[in-house]
C-alpha cells in the first residue's frame, strides 16, 4: 500500500482489488492499517491500553464523583485509618488519600503527555530534516545532539529545579528540552532507511519538494518509531516527576503528585500508616508499566511488518 498523495501521485497508486505482481514493491513500513491490526492482536497492548484508560478515568472522572478538599489542611483529621468515610484513610495533613491519588494523577498524566507531545513534535521534525538532507548538514545536526547528550541530564535537571520555583509547565519545558534528543536520533535513523525506498524516489521524480516528501511521506511512514518513543517518554516523564517530588524538588503545595505522596508518606510508614505509601506506589507502578506495555506492543507490531527483502 503506497503512501503517495492520492491526487498528485494517483498514477502510481494501484487500483484496489488486483493482486500485486511478483516484482511489485512491498508495502512501505508504517502502514496504518497493518499497525492497528498487529497492535490489537497483541495481548500486552490490550492490557496496557486498558490500564491507561482505567487510570485516566480514575484521575479525571473520579474527582467529579468522589469530591474531597485537597487544599485546606485539616490536622484534626490527620493519619486516620481507612474507613467508610475515607476508603484509603488520610495523610499527615488531613487530606483524603483516595482523593489525593486522583488529583496527583492529574498532574502526573498531564506532565507525561505534554512532555511526550512536545518532544515528539520537535524531535521528529529535527530528526527527519537531518536524515532527509544528509551530508554535512546531517553531521552538524547530529553533533549538536551529541553535545547535549554529553551533559548529564539529571545534574542539569536538579540544578534547574533547585534554582527556580518549580511549576507544572516549567517542569514540562525543562523535561522536553532534555528528552527530545533520543526521539530525534530514532527518527533520523528511520528516515535514513526510508529515503531510499521506491515511493520516496517516485515522489522526487514527480517534482515533490523536500518539505512535502518529509511531511507527507517520510514522517507518516516513521509513525511506528515515533509512537514507541512517545509512549516511553510518557512513562519516563512520570517517573522523573515522581523522583523530583520524592527529593522535595517537585511541585510545591497544594499541588500534589504521586512522588510527593510517596515522600510524605514514607516518614509515616514506620508508624504503621501504610495507606499513605502503598496506594501511591501501586498506581505509579501500574501506570508506568501500562505505557511500557503499549510501547513494546507497537514495537512488536513493527517487527511483524518488516518489508520483504
Amino acid at each position: 500500500m503506497s503512501t503517495l498523495d492520492p491526487v498528485g501521485d494517483a498514477a502510481l497508486v494501484p487500483a484496489a482489488g488486483p493482486v500485486r505482481g511478483p516484482d511489485a514493491p512491498a508495502a512501505p513500513r508504517g502502514s496504518g492499517r497493518l499497525t492497528v491490526e498487529a497492535f490489537l492482536r497483541n495481548r500486552r497492548a490490550l492490557v496496557g491500553l486498558g490500564l491507561v484508560v482505567v487510570v485516566a478515568l480514575f484521575c479525571f472522572l473520579g474527582p467529579l464523583l468522589y469530591r474531597t478538599d485537597q487544599i485546606t489542611v485539616r490536622l484534626d483529621l490527620a493519619d486516620l485509618s481507612p474507613s467508610g468515610e475515607n476508603p484509603l484513610g488520610t495523610d499527615a495533613s488531613g487530606y483524603d488519600v483516595l482523593g489525593r491519588l486522583m488529583t496527583g494523577g492529574q498532574s502526573s498524566l498531564e506532565l507525561g503527555f505534554a512532555v511526550a507531545l512536545t518532544t515528539t513534535v520537535f524531535g521528529t521534525l529535527y530528526g527527519a530534516a537531518a536524515g532527509f538532507v544528509g551530508g554535512v548538514v546531517d553531521a552538524v545536526m547530529m553533533r549538536v545532539i551529541d553535545t547535549f547528550l554529553a551533559v548529564p541530564s539529571i545534574v542539569l535537571l536538579l540544578m534547574m529545579v533547585s534554582m527556580f520555583t518549580p511549576t507544572l509547565w516549567g517542569i514540562v519545558l525543562l523535561l522536553s528540552a532534555l528528552s527530545w534528543l533520543s526521539s530525534a536520533r530514532l527518527v533520523r535513523g528511520e528516515v535514513l532507511t526510508l529515503r531510499t525506498r521506491e515511493f520516496v524516489q517516485a515522489a522526487r521524480m514527480m517534482g515533490g519538494t523536500g518539505r512535502r516528501i518529509v511531511l507527507r511521506h517520510l514522517v507518516p511512514n516513521a509513525a511506528g518509531v515515533i509512537i514507541v518513543s512517545g509512549t516511553f517518554t510518557i512513562a519516563d516523564s512520570i517517573l522523573t516527576l515522581s523522583a523530583l517530588s520524592f527529593l522535595g524538588l517537585g511541585l510545591p503545595p497544594p499541588h500534589a503528585d504521586w512522588g510527593s505522596m510517596l515522600s510524605a508518606g514514607l516518614n509515616s510508614l514506620y508508624d504503621g500508616y501504610w495507606w499513605q505509601v502503598y496506594p501511591a506506589a501501586a498506581i505509579l507502578i501500574v501506570t508506568v508499566v501500562a505505557f511500557n506495555l503499549i510501547g513494546d506492543a507497537v514495537h512488536d507490531a513493527l517487527d511483524s511488518r518488516s518489508p520483504n527483502p
